[in-house]
C-alpha cells in the first residue's frame, strides 16, 4: 500500500521536474529517507503531538537553503497529507524510476567469502548481456555457503548453493542407477 501512495508522490515530481532537478530532489529525498533510520527522527515524525508544520519544517532546515521551491512544496504537500512517514518509500519508488529510465540498475552479491573485483565484473557482464540492461553490484557478507545474486528492481534472484548443488548430484547419481 505504501508503494504505490509513494508511486504517485514520485509521478507528480517527475512530471514538474527537469533531468537536473530530479538528480537534485533523489540526493535530498535519498538524504531524508537515510535519516529516518535514525530513532530520533523517525520518532519526530511519527508522533502525533508535533505538528505537521514543525515536521515539515524540521525536514526542511535540515536540508537548508541549496533547495528549490518545487521540492519545498513536494515536502509541504506531504506534510500537509501526514504523509511524511513514507519519505522512505518514496525515495525507493524514486530510485527504481530514475534506474528504469536509465536502464541501469544496483544489485547485491551475497557470499561467505569474499569476491574479487574481476569476479564480481564477470558476473555484472554475465548478468548484463542475458537482461540487456546495465547492472552493478556490490557485495555483502552473508553465513551462505554459496552465492546469492538480487537484482531486486528486475525480479532477478540468482542461488548457487553448495548443499543444493550436492543434493542434485546425489539424486541425480541415484536416478541413473
Amino acid at each position: 500500500m505504501e508503494e504505490l501512495i509513494a508511486k504517485r508522490y514520485v509521478d507528480a515530481l517527475l512530471s514538474v521536474a527537469n533531468r537536473e532537478e530530479i538528480e537534485n530532489y533523489v540526493k535530498a529525498i535519498n538524504g531524508i529517507a537515510k535519516s529516518y533510520s535514525d530513532p530520533k527522527v523517525r520518532a519526530m515524525v511519527i508522533a502525533p503531538i508535533i505538528s505537521s508544520d514543525t515536521k515539515v519544517d524540521t525536514i526542511l532546515a535540515v536540508l537548508g537553503k541549496e533547495i528549490d521551491s518545487k521540492l519545498t512544496n513536494f515536502i509541504k504537500l506531504i506534510g500537509e497529507h501526514k504523509r511524511l512517514e513514507l519519505m522512505p518509500a518514496i525515495a525507493q519508488v524514486l530510485n527504481a524510476q530514475l534506474q528504469k529510465e536509465s536502464n541501469e540498475y544496483d544489485g547485491v552479491v551475497r557470499s561467505n567469502e569474499a569476491l574479487d573485483a574481476d569476479t564480481i565484473a564477470k558476473l555484472e557482464g554475465t548478468l548484463n548481456r542475458y537482461t540487456g540492461s546495465a547492472i552493478k553490484l556490490s557485495q555483502e557478507k552473508s553465513e551462505l555457503d554459496g552465492l546469492r545474486v538480487d537484482v531486486d528492481d528486475l525480479g532477478i534472484e540468482v542461488n548457487f548453493s553448495k548443499e543444493r548443488v550436492k543434493e542434485q548430484l546425489i539424486d541425480f547419481i541415484m536416478k541413473s542407477h
